[in-house]
């Protein structure tokens, strides 16, 4: 008998099951949807049922409909179909809701339950979205001005140096500090160097006042415009990349001096990833000013000396002291906790800096209120279709310090919606410059699925000859190659399916090219067995011989394709890492394949027979 360990054998035989399993979504496709989001709350059961109702009433039947994180999706057999609900939905129902037109599975409501999912398509196949964004660089520039005026005035401050004035000149591109005389100006430099080392600074004077400036080189504008631009490109993909948003292999990259252009496969309507590219969000820790009546402050409309004014989400007034505890600049990480003791949370983590100064204030204010701000910057057009930036700073959370922390504690009073987006937000940073839209063009998916055709055509083609000639040429070993190969297709769709890597035009390509090198390992180890079959060995030990000695050739051959895989992914980008990540994924369940499952599948074929006197190969 041929011995090989039987556990191999099951592993192979719960791998091929479970590669099955998670592939299986792929063979239901896909309809036209309607997705429904509510603005920081989570669509409910009775929200779906009213919603189903006003199409029912109105003659449009969904063929599927279901609840995912918040939001109602709904499927429609026909183009007409969902159009209509649409309308009939933003007609009974405006401004309730925010309606997505997109492309959702058809696959049953367990396979859903089980978190199993098809694997995602990109652009060339599915259509979507397709967005370029205009960064705002002389906004960055003013930033850098405006940080270097506020740099000053602390160091000034702390040094206590008098000074008349600090002037931005915008146009300029510079910063002016004016002093009363020459020795209070020596002091200033003194001071802002120290806190400062990398500023040049030059004397002038401004009228009669001797002065200090800073003033940008031309290099040091582009330096920073530059900056903005590729700042805002690490931010947009780390919002887009992130499970909040689910967009499927997102591709962000610069275009031109100022604009940055986003392609978002399978989206047809991008009102929600719209709402939150744009924004910046950020927070601040303030004490509550529990001395003074937040309502006086709202009917004098003066704040008491030291407070500010704010409103929490529900417009209740509440006053705050100016003092900040932590900015959001110090917040080093946030992520969402759907259920915790108080509900649904956002956990918070703080650098060095803040986490000395929220121990320092949380060991001297035990018993008293601390607030949450946030902080929502955006840029919207106003009613003369002009956009202007919008900044909405609101109190969401309210509570007493009850022990003594530091660098990382929890945000409660969130709701799930609320708490996904401001994680997302925070997570990612904030924006180095404004953005603002000045394309979105919709890519149809006829060209996909004309595109998705030929790309199967070709690979089904390929394959199906790779086939013929493997059992043509090998005869029954060619027939457990073909078996191989064909789970080799499954396990690299089911792999695509996990890691939710889309599937492109150059993917396509990538699973051809895999398939094929999957042949060329099997037919290594075949000629192999063949050879040591004309030097007298017996087919028992033809086979084991086969196996083993092709094993160091295989390798070698699949480690050097990897490493090329793995540099493409890591330095390619777009089309080109959408080949790498097939390649790599496709080379790890080719080698799989070919040394364990072709010889599992062997051992089934000839293992149980006592004596095997010639092999059909």
């Amino acid at each position: 008998m041929i011995s090989y360990p039987r556990w191999k054998i099951v592993l192979v035989a719960i791998v091929t099951i479970v590669g099955i399993l998670l592939a299986l979504p792929n063979l239901f496709g896909e309809e036209n949807a309607l997705q429904f989001a509510r603005d920081r709350a989570m669509v409910e059961a009775g929200d779906r049922t009213a919603i189903l109702k006003v199409l029912t009433d109105k003659g449009v039947t969904p063929s599927g409909a279901f609840l995912e994180q918040g939001r109602l999706t709904l499927r429609f057999s026909s183009k007409s179909d969902q159009l209509k609900a649409r309308d009939f939905i933003a007609e009974a129902k405006p401004h309730e809701f925010t309606i997505a037109l997109s492309q959702a599975s058809r696959v049953p409501e367990w396979m859903r339950n089980l978190g199993l999912s098809p694997l995602k398509l990109g652009l060339d196949l599915r259509g979507g979205v397709y967005l370029v964004y205009q960064v705002d660089i002389q906004g960055a520039v003013k930033q850098q001005l405006d940080h270097h005026e506020q740099d000053f005035r602390a160091s000034l401050r702390n040094a206590r140096v008098p000074y008349q004035d600090v002037m931005v000149d915008y146009p300029a591109n510079r910063v002016r500090v004016l002093f009363r005389d020459a020795e209070a100006l020596a002091k200033g430099r003194a001071a802002i160097v120290g806190d400062s080392r990398s500023v040049s600074l030059t004397e002038t004077v401004v009228g009669v006042a001797p002065a200090l400036e800073l003033k940008l080189t031309p290099q040091e504008i582009k330096d920073r415009q530059d900056y903005a631009v590729q700042q805002n490109i690490v931010i947009l993909r780390n919002r887009l990349n992130s499970p909040e948003l689910a967009v499927s292999e997102p591709q962000v990259a610069r275009q031109g001096v100022d604009r940055i252009a986003i392609q978002l496969p399978g989206l047809q309507n991008s009102a929600e990833v719209k709402k939150i590219l744009g924004k910046t969000a950020t927070l601040e820790f303030r004490m509550v000013d529990e001395n003074d009546n937040p309502l006086e402050a709202v009917t004098t409309g003066h704040a008491p000396l030291g407070a500010k004014l704010y409103y929490t989400r529900e417009k209740q007034p509440v006053l705050l002291k100016r003092d900040v505890v932590v900015t959001g600049d110090q917040l080093t990480d946030a992520s969402y906790m759907p259920s915790t003791q108080d509900g649904a949370a956002v956990s918070v983590g703080l650098d060095s800096r803040g986490a000395a100064k929220m121990l320092k204030n949380t060991e001297e204010n035990i018993g008293h209120l601390m607030a949450v701000v946030f902080i929502d910057r955006s840029r919207e057009k106003n009613a003369e279709g002009v956009e202007v930036d919008r900044t909405t700073e609101e109190v969401i959370n309210r509570a007493t310090i009850r022990g003594v922390f530091s660098n990382n504690f929890q945000i409660t009073g969130v709701n799930p919606i609320e708490g996904r987006e401001l994680a997302l937000l925070l997570r990612a940073g904030g924006l180095a410059a404004p953005l603002s839209a000045v394309e979105e063009r919709a890519i149809g998916p006829s060209l996909g699925q004309d595109n998705i055709d030929k790309g199967v055509h070709a690979m089904v083609f390929g394959m199906l000859a790779a086939f013929i000639f493997m059992a043509v040429y090998y005869k029954v070993f060619g027939l457990i190659a073909d078996l191989v190969l064909a789970v080799n297709v499954v396990l690299l769709t089911a792999l695509l399916s996990i890691v939710g890597a889309a599937l492109t035009l150059p993917g396509i390509a990538a699973v051809v090219l895999t398939v094929g090198m999957a042949v060329d390992a099997n037919i290594l180890i075949y000629e192999r067995i063949r050879e040591e079959l004309r030097n007298g060995v017996t087919p028992r030990a033809a086979i084991t011989a086969g196996f083993d000695r092709a094993f160091s050739a295989i390798i070698d051959s699949n480690i050097t394709a990897l490493i090329a895989g793995v540099v493409l992914w890591l330095f390619g980008a777009g089309a080109v890492r959408g080949f790498a990540v097939v390649l790599v994924l496709g080379i790890a369940t080719s080698m799989f394949t070919s040394l364990m499952g072709s010889r599992a599948v062997v051992q089934l074929v000839y293992g149980g027979k006592r004596k095997v006197d010639r092999l059909a190969i």
